[in-house]
């Protein structure tokens, strides 16, 4: 393939030095949201929002799984995000705030919990357009086709989760909507099950923050709230589910992936992460509550303990290394950036044939989402209206 090198990013002991003095980090505010409906379609409403419920006692994580309706695995695009931040500034009354960054939530967390990956290689494909830099993740067709074909077991074991979430959701906010025998009025199934789990259908929500100087805009899936929702994230519930702690290994283990919940709930402002421990079996044992803000105490002063300070100071090398190599391009530069553990980032100016390579076809749809966000934003600058935003259809399996 015919690309250029470009500066690397090394990761270093150095990093430890920069957490003594992190760069500041912004509260998110919430600025819209939007739902995808079974069939895929974005709608700027909240039609996919769940409500917490407490799910009962020893449910069967295994249920429903013969239903599962689940979304294909293909390359994550930005087109629905962009699509709600365009809405958003059609909103603004002409104002147009310099935004850094433009990515999704799951993209940001792999960017900030890098210093303590240790086994994941990953990539990046990268657009700077009017200052402005839009992140997607990148995935060959090698990485597509391993996610694609799990084995039976570790298919199943994705499953719990969103199995979990199932029986720790309702469509409304009253949690006694259950019956006498714990299913939903008017269903029959497993005591406590919330329906048939579809991932095709999602409620996210898109914030703006700030780390040190960079300003950016992320979207996520939300998994429910807790209670009415508000118009805000103050009682936004991020679900996980993980195998029972039966001693000081799994502990650790444990504590290890605290580190991905407490960066994936923190990007957007959720407040509780609600976590379903299970038997290696799939049935639910016990269930716990975790403050966002309190995870790092969690681990603080433990042997091989990860420290969000750490994160957040790699985080602010790793953007102002892509503004300095990447801003001085064109508009229609795309960009690899690839991180190895333990190493650190490479950035690579892809060519025509890369470029179109990352879609197979005639040109990058990255470069028409990010052209359209472009031209939206010329003309807010221009008009000053707001104007309505019809459904969007995105492609199944485009994903967050």
């Amino acid at each position: 393939m015919g690309m250029n090198q470009h500066p690397e990013l090394v990761l270093d002991a150095d990093i430890q030095v920069l957490a003594s003095h992190p760069p500041a980090f912004q509260r998110p505010s919430q600025l819209l949201t939007f739902s995808y409906s079974p069939s895929r379609v974005l709608q700027f409403d909240d039609s996919a929002l769940r409500y917490f419920v407490n799910p009962p006692h020893g449910a069967d994580l295994n249920y429903g799984y013969e239903n599962w309706t689940r979304r294909p695995e293909e390359r994550g695009r930005i087109d629905g995000l962009l699509s709600a931040w365009s809405r958003f500034k059609k909103s603004l009354n002409g104002q147009n705030p310099e935004i850094g960054v433009i990515s999704w939530r799951g993209v940001i967390t792999k960017i900030l919990t890098a210093p303590y990956e240790e086994r994941d290689i990953w990539e990046l494909n990268v657009m700077c357009v009017d200052g402005t830099m839009y992140f997607e993740e990148h995935l060959s067709d090698a990485k597509l086709k391993e996610k694609s074909d799990l084995e039976p077991r570790h298919r199943l074991q994705s499953y719990y989760g969103y199995s979990f979430e199932s029986y720790c959701t309702s469509s409304t906010p009253d949690e006694h909507e259950h019956d006498a025998s714990g299913s939903p009025s008017g269903t029959s199934g497993a005591v406590g099950w919330g329906g048939d789990v579809d991932t095709n259908v999602q409620w996210c929500s898109v914030v703006k923050t700030k780390l040190g100087d960079t300003r950016i805009i992320i979207g996520g899936e939300v998994d429910c709230v807790r209670g009415k929702y508000a118009g805000n994230t103050d009682n936004f519930v991020e679900l996980k589910t993980s195998l029972s702690i039966r001693g000081p290994q799994d502990e650790a283990k444990f504590e290890k992936k605290l580190l991905k919940f407490y960066f994936q709930s923190f990007l957007l402002g959720v407040p509780e992460v609600f976590v379903g421990f299970r038997k290696p079996s799939g049935y639910l044992t016990t269930t716990q509550v975790f403050r966002t803000v309190q995870i790092p105490r969690l681990v603080r002063g433990k042997p091989g303990a990860w420290d969000p300070n750490v994160c957040l100071s790699w985080g602010d090398c790793f953007l102002s290394f892509l503004r300095n190599t990447i801003r001085r391009g064109s508009k229609s530069n795309v960009w690899r950036i690839k991180f190895t553990p333990k190493t650190g980032v490479s950035a690579v100016l892809l060519d025509d044939v890369d470029v179109k390579d990352i879609e197979g076809e005639g040109r990058s749809q990255m470069n028409g989402a990010v052209a359209y966000d472009s031209e939206v934003r010329t003309q807010t600058r221009s008009e000053g209206a707001s104007s309505k935003v019809g459904t969007v259809v995105v492609p199944s399996g485009w994903k967050i």
